[in-house]
């Protein structure tokens, strides 16, 4: 391969986050304030009333008790001065950021969430000149400023919520300081604004489509497609709903608008199969060119849950550092497909179809971002005790030689084998594994980044289930198609393997062989259901684990977003 582990190692775009470079004129040291002329009013005892509650009633949500530390920092490193407003007036930068409150849904956030529709009367009542409405301006735009910078730059609801294995409390700014530094008097705060969202191209192309989808809203007057409950619609056979698919079909750009509409409305239209495909290509559907339940129901989505299915996406995208934000290796939950990518430019290199886990609360598999490390070649499965009791217990009792028919032996905490009754397997007193080998439910490697809820990549005997549309089949870890091509471009620049020995390993090697990786490699298992694939086209996936409605009930009632976990951790296995 032209590119080596190494330099995909130094793939993250030079856009360092703005609180570092804040960290020597934050806390410490006060921003640098113009001299105040002395027939000034003063402002404090304003101010200071304002910001000493833990509520400020004219605010769209008045509750900023999670910003209230930070929103006084801000004025104390001030001596309480007004920041955004001069003789009545508001600044240029004030109403920069006013103007950015009203188009942020454009950005994938709710411009009522930081007062849009306010921000006039404030004004008008700002030019009073009286030190409440002065105060009351200043400070509801320094925790509207704070609530929307933040909101950009880590996310509305912090990942631990769902329980899953992202943290975001390294990339958190120091806000006090990014007003102070960065904002007050920037001379573009657009760009600044910019600056502080994720810096990738994925997160900008997703950002085009939602203006795109925001676009088609006022264009949709398509009738609903009739659903297919039976056998699927195949061309030429008879279905009354055949202009209805192709207006849908026009209108979100599967077929060209220049095309003629369909005249024959009984029968599905042979015309429209390549644009059917089309659509089916984008949705993560069998490319077949039939009406079936999935395709008509896919069809009928409504471009406010496509536009709802965007934004849950960026939101998730926030939350990733750097390093993450363009990971070496990718694995998108609800597409199926694990991405590799190489170079400083994340030039994707390949693409895998993998298994994720069963979409059930137990098993489905969670967000997470960590660096794989090692490879563990033959590996031994040790059957969580759950699984065990559940799974193998009853088999045993049926047939006293279940386990060593079956490739699994007992053994104690140092690996040792044992003769164990049921009760002991049961109840965890030993541990039961299956042995290595081509039948092995890991197959023969497992790609291994240590993390909380034991969550890795491995090959599988059960190859067939690659050929499935939808592939949520395990435990909870990830199966990868094409394990071999994984681990040799893994370990492309370990000079002791190659793609022959990495064969003999797995299949004639010692048992659990470990395989360091040069360096440790980001990978994040990630969840979007929306995704802009390599064709430039957004694609749409199915909502498998209910990760997007969880996000959309934790942000319906607005801030302070929930923090607090209350998604079960999952312990995948297999």
């Amino acid at each position: 391969m032209e590119t080596s582990v190494t330099n995909r190692l130094r793939h993250a775009l030079p856009v360092a986050l703005l609180s570092f470079a804040l960290l020597a004129t934050g806390c410490k040291k006060k921003a640098h304030l113009h001299q105040a002329d002395e027939s000034s009013p003063d402002y404090t005892a304003s101010l200071q009333a304002d910001v000493n509650s833990r509520e400020l009633a004219n605010l769209r949500w008045p509750d900023f008790s999670d910003y209230r530390k930070s929103v006084t920092a801000f004025y104390q490193n001030r001596d309480w001065l007004i920041a955004w407003s001069n003789a009545g007036n508001p600044t240029s930068q004030a109403q920069a950021l006013i103007r950015a409150f009203e188009h942020c849904d454009d950005r994938g956030l709710n411009p009522e969430d930081y007062d849009a529709s306010r921000w006039q009367q404030r004004i008008a009542e700002l030019r009073s000149k009286s030190a409440e409405s002065t105060a009351l301006f200043d400070t509801a735009l320094t925790i509207n400023a704070m609530r929307f910078i933040s909101d950009l730059h880590v996310g509305r609801v912090n990942p631990k919520h769902f329980s899953f294995g992202i943290n975001i409390d390294a990339k958190k700014l120091d806000l006090p300081a990014f007003l102070a530094t960065q904002v007050i008097e920037a001379s573009d705060v657009d760009g600044v604004v910019n600056s502080v969202e994720p810096q990738t191209l994925q997160y900008k192309a997703l950002k085009d489509a939602l203006r795109q989808y925001r676009g088609l809203l006022p264009q949709d007057n398509t009738e609903p497609v009739p659903l297919v409950t039976g056998k699927s619609v195949e061309p030429g056979k008879p279905y009354s709903g055949s202009a209805q698919v192709q207006a849908k079909l026009k209108l979100l750009g599967d077929e060209p608008a220049t095309d003629p509409d369909t005249t024959d409305i009984t029968t599905y239209d042979r015309a429209l199969v390549d644009a059917v495909k089309h659509f089916q290509h984008r949705h993560g559907l069998a490319e077949d060119g039939k009406l079936g339940k999935e395709t008509t129901a896919a069809l009928n989505v409504t471009i406010d849950t496509r536009i709802n299915q965007i934004t849950d996406t960026l939101e998730r995208w926030r939350w990733l550092s750097d390093e993450y934000l363009n990971a070496t290796l990718m694995v998108n939950l609800p597409e199926f497909i694990l991405r590799g990518y190489a170079g400083p430019d994340h030039k994707l290199d390949f693409t895998m179809r993998v298994v994720d886990g069963i979409a059930t609360p137990e098993h489905r598999t969670p967000v997470l971002a960590d660096h794989m490390r090692y490879l563990i070649f033959r590996p031994f499965w040790n059957v969580p005790v759950g699984i065990a009791k559940k799974e193998l217990v009853p088999h045993i009792l049926a047939n006293a030689n279940y386990l060593s028919e079956k490739n699994y032996e007992a053994v104690d905490r140092k690996g040792n084998h044992v003769t164990a009754n049921v009760n002991q397997i049961a109840h965890g007193m030993v541990m039961v594994r299956e042995k290595p080998g081509p039948t092995n439910s890991l197959g023969l490697v497992k790609f291994m980044f240590p993390n909380q809820f034991d969550v890795y990549l491995h090959s599988t005997p059960s190859v067939s289930l690659f050929q499935r549309t939808r592939r949520d089949y395990s435990h909870g870890c990830v199966r990868v198609q094409e394990p071999v091509k994984l681990a040799t471009w893994l370990l492309q620049d370990n000079p002791k393997w190659d793609e022959d020995k990495i064969k003999d390993a797995m299949e004639n090697g010692q048992d659990n062989k470990t395989a360091m990786l040069p360096h440790p490699i980001p990978i994040v298992i990630f969840y979007a259901t929306a995704f802009i694939d390599e064709d430039g086209e957004i694609h749409f996936f199915n909502d498998i684990y209910t990760y997007d409605k969880m996000l959309e009930d934790a942000l319906k009632h607005g801030p302070p977003y929930p923090q607090k976990p209350v998604a079960p951790v999952v312990q995948a296995d297999v």
